[in-house]
């Protein structure tokens, strides 16, 4: 193959790109979390707007599937030549809520361009991602033909972690089964560096909920004496850490050491934004830490605002618990582990009860196969001068180990478009298009050499 026209081919798709992703942005996809703010009509469009693209890029089979959690997932199939292997491309089209709609510099589901980035919700996660798999499986078809057959699924409810593909994969076994998966759901350690991720964190997340009273109460009348639910929750959550920021949540076993690609702690504290003065938390390297041991997030709490509060004594006070978990960790030990110590670290006898909001495995891949080969000799090309990069992903994607366990001789690589400048699950979220451009004619070019290397 010309790799030179293939290049050539993807730039011209850009413009196309652009126009699309705005289209699929404008879908305020936020699956399961808010239906009067989110509707799940808004869900469903942005699944037909799929549906339709796959259709009109000649898939045979395309469907929407119903999946447990209540939520949609797109399946395409496109047949290749007799004999070439199968290869399943994941993207996910819900986002995350926007947050404060108000400190986005501009509208967060309106595509806009800035500063040489596009910016809105899902621009690289994941919408950016469908947008990534159809423009070089477009650029193939104008350079000879896809020479696989492929796979694609998009999935509703990623975000949320409420498994609903997952389950629907375990009950249609058949439906997935691929010789490679790409999901395209990761990002570069940074923008111009082509990385593709080793190892996902799987995660666990729960409510804690602690009573004290039965009825908030006057502070002047019966402060000092009474139980106060919120100073007992903050208490709980203090234990979470140790001095350093470290998690110390009891019985969980600690993190390893990452031998792979470095992470400078220059680079990371521009890459977080964290402010002059402030110290990062826990120890090891910045690798260590976000890559190979468990990270405990507080992401919400039910407590009263400052805006409108009165003088009480709090009967009750509540937060979202997010504890992030590197291989070698199950989520459901590590779900009782947290449980246990909520429990044992509540003061005064209050009472604690939680409640899952959902869990993922870890992941780790293999980047020694084929596969992996293929995709560093195309990310070679699509990055002149750079050689492909191995890093790990503090986020978690659940499908990957519902993957490897249903297709254990599949080889699975992670690739996408999340990089660091990108934002993800912040306000004022973009994409790079030259990434996009890049990451496309890789996988375009991918494909052609892995058919190649199957067919050898």
């Amino acid at each position: 193959m010309d790799t030179d026209r293939l290049a050539g081919t993807v730039a011209g798709l850009l413009p196309r790109a652009r126009t699309e992703l705005a289209e699929l942005v404008s879908f305020r996809s936020v699956a399961l979390i808010d239906p009067e703010r989110f509707p799940a009509t808004e869900s469903d469009a942005a699944a037909r707007w799929i549906t339709d693209a796959l259709t009109a890029e000649g898939f045979t089979d395309v469907r929407l599937l119903d999946t447990p959690d209540g939520t949609r997932s797109v399946y395409g199939y496109l047949p290749g030549p007799a004999g070439a292997p199968t290869v399943l491309l994941y993207a996910h089209y819900d986002v995350q809520p926007p947050l404060d709609e108000s400190a986005w510099l501009s509208p967060p589901f309106e595509l806009t361009e800035r500063d040489g980035r596009w910016y809105g919700r899902g621009a690289a996660d994941c919408k950016g991602g469908v947008l990534m798999h159809l423009t070089a499986l477009r650029a193939l078809r104008e350079n000879g033909g896809v020479p696989v057959s492929v796979k694609v699924i998009v999935e509703g409810s990623e975000e949320q972690g409420t498994g609903g593909l997952q389950q629907y994969a375990e009950q249609h076994p058949e439906l997935l089964a691929a010789d490679t998966i790409v999901i395209g759901d990761v990002g570069n350690f940074r923008v111009g560096l082509p990385t593709v991720t080793a190892t996902l964190r799987g995660m666990t997340m729960l409510r804690v909920q602690v009573d004290a009273l039965a009825g908030n109460l006057h502070s002047g009348q019966f402060g000092g004496a009474a139980p106060d639910a919120l100073a007992a929750l903050i208490r709980i959550l203090d234990s979470l850490r140790g001095p350093d920021g470290s998690t110390t949540v009891d019985g969980l076993a600690p993190g390893s050491r990452w031998d792979g690609l470095a992470y400078p702690e220059e680079t990371f504290r521009r890459d977080a934004k964290v402010l002059d003065g402030v110290e990062l938390i826990g120890t090891g390297s910045v690798a260590d830490r976000i890559w190979a041991s468990p990270a405990v997030t507080v992401i919400g709490m039910d407590v009263p605002s400052v805006a409108g509060a009165t003088p009480s004594v709090q009967a009750t006070a509540a937060a979202l618990v997010s504890l992030r978990l590197p291989p070698g960790h199950d989520s459901a030990e590590a779900t009782e582990r947290l449980t246990a110590h909520f429990e044992a670290h509540a003061p005064w006898g209050v009472k604690v009860t939680t409640e899952s909001y959902g869990s993922g495995e870890p992941f780790r891949a293999d980047v020694t196969s084929p596969a992996y080969r293929a995709m560093a000799e195309a990310l070679r090309a699509a990055y002149p001068g750079e050689e492909m990069q191995v890093a790990g992903q503090g986020g978690t994607i659940p499908l990957c180990n519902t993957l490897a366990e249903l297709y254990p001789r599949a080889e699975i690589l992670l690739i996408g478009l999340s990089e660091p400048e990108a934002q993800i699950h912040a306000v004022n979220e973009s994409v790079s298009p030259e990434e996009l451009e890049r990451l496309s004619f890789a996988e375009a070019l991918f494909l052609h050499r892995y058919a190649a290397g199957r067919a050898d």
